[in-house]
């Protein structure tokens, strides 16, 4: 029979059926899904009794315990109520443990467990780079790139980041005679990214010198400023390489930038790396090597701004090495011990990076005798670990002489660019950064903050502030 033939109550008789069958079938499996949640997070609470699992939802977890400002706050109630450890219950079955103190910490980074898949969301931009890769393959990329960071090759960058800094401040100068506040973190990014382009690619423009609009716009337009370079030296550089006569010229250039150390480079099997893979090592070492640093700097500059005695004492330093006019040099850096651990300190405040995430693909015993399964993912938490009462007494007061030549710490107990075989590749080149950055804008500029805008820190893969840092500038005579 037709469906023309059929009675329209009929036909709404059928189509009437039909819903109920599917509403049932969907209703099943919404059960089957609900059943395997309620199972697996059963098993995950035996398997992790051991830790404490604060106060949560029976469905939600902790996801409505807290809003996104004031997640570091909700989890530093409980580093100071558990110790080492404690459970995070997300929603549904997602169950991860977030761990806070050094002996952990030391296990954790001694491992060689994959990174948590908390960071996909970035691989569509940053690609497969050393950042996300694992096992042999991450092995294999971080054996090349670690020529890249040797102090031979560092040295010189030295003053291609003062040249950057003074292009910053000489904007700056502007902004301090107008007697109003500056939000610094973005004018920092784009400077970290004019030394990266400077340095890694041997670019010749200066991406502060656009004249867009917007802070969002310089950034965006920056970044894409910065891919079309790199595909174009990329593409020029591997054309001279098939030239004898300009691969010799760039092997004897006098300093090798990253991209020229990439090239060269050869895989165990003597093969170079693929244009996709090349891609991802830039885009990995653009991201992290200019948005991170940037975050640093932008909150010891916060730091030291609302801390006068010590920005003080940090300038009178920097003066006596460089009062008379001399440019800043890599033996400087070297040469100004209170700087640095005021820099430190401020990073045991704000660490750059908050946190990162582990999954474990072996079963692991702490040297306190708890235990965790295998898959279980585990989130290294250094802003808990920096802000520890058990590990850093008085965490939240501002104290350098934490970093004192004489002080005693646990190998652990301070992880700004994280530890272990995975640690940040570039730490060093971050560091010669900020004391750079540091250094010259205190010859200028007397930083203050603005009471009225305070930052607040968020929970992110970088720690920026939520509202913004705004800084006075006041320029000295």
């Amino acid at each position: 029979m037709s469906i023309s033939a059929l009675s329209p109550t009929r036909f709404l008789e059928c189509v009437s059926g039909f819903l109920q069958v599917v509403s049932l079938i969907g209703l099943l499996l919404l059960l089957f899904k609900a059943a395997q949640h309620y199972l697996r997070r059963q098993w995950l609470l035996r398997a992790l009794h051991q830790f404490p699992l604060p106060p949560s939802h029976w469905l939600f977890g902790h996801c409505f315990q807290f809003k996104v400002d004031e997640e570091l706050r909700w989890i530093l109630r409980y580093v100071e109520k558990f110790p080492g450890a404690f459970l995070h219950w997300i929603w549904g079955s997602h169950v991860f443990i977030k761990i806070y103190d050094p002996d952990y910490m030391k296990v954790i980074l001694g491992r060689a467990d994959p990174k948590a898949s908390l960071y996909r969301f970035l691989t569509p931009w940053l690609g497969h780079g050393l950042f996300f890769l694992n096992g042999h393959k991450w092995f294999q990329h971080r054996r090349m790139l670690t020529p890249a960071f040797h102090y031979d090759i560092l040295k010189p960058y030295v003053g291609i980041m003062a040249d950057s800094v003074q292009v910053m401040l000489d904007k700056w100068e502007q902004i301090a005679c107008q007697d109003t506040t500056l939000e610094i973190f973005h004018p920092i990014s784009l400077m970290m990214l004019d030394t990266i382009m400077k340095c890694a690619f041997s670019y010749q423009g200066s991406v502060q010198l656009d004249s867009l609009t917007s802070h969002s716009r310089r950034t965006n337009s920056a970044c894409q400023i910065a891919h079309e370079h790199t595909d174009r030296v990329v593409k020029l550089r591997k054309a001279q390489l098939q030239d004898k006569k300009s691969m010799e010229d760039l092997r004897g250039k006098r300093c090798l930038d990253f991209l020229d150390i990439l090239l060269f480079s050869r895989m165990d099997d003597g093969s170079s790396l693929s244009d996709k893979a090349l891609r991802a090592e830039v885009d990995s070492l653009m991201f992290g090597g200019h948005d991170t640093p940037a975050s640093g700097i932008s909150l010891v500059f916060y730091a030291l701004a609302t801390h006068a005695d010590h920005q003080q004492r940090c300038r009178e330093e920097v003066q006596s090495l460089l009062g008379d006019g001399s440019p800043i040099t890599w033996g400087h850096l070297h040469q100004m011990p209170y700087t640095t651990m005021c820099i430190k300190e401020a990073m045991r405040l704000y660490p750059p990076i908050p946190s990162v995430g582990r999954k474990l693909n072996t079963p692991v015993t702490f040297p306190d005798g708890r235990s965790l399964p295998k898959g279980i993912t585990v989130l290294l938490h250094f802003y808990a670990l920096h802000h520890n009462p058990k590990v850093w007494p008085n965490p939240e007061v501002f104290d350098p002489s934490r970093f004192a030549m004489n002080s005693v710490q646990h190998s652990h107990a301070f992880l700004p660019f994280s530890g272990g075989s995975r640690n940040c590749i570039g730490k060093q080149l971050a560091m010669n950064a900020l004391k750079v950055a540091v250094a010259l804008t205190l010859l200028r500029f007397e930083l203050l903050p603005d009471p009225t805008r305070v930052p607040i820190p968020t929970q992110q893969l970088v720690l920026k502030s939520k509202n913004g840092i705004h800084l006075h500038l006041r320029k000295l005579k």
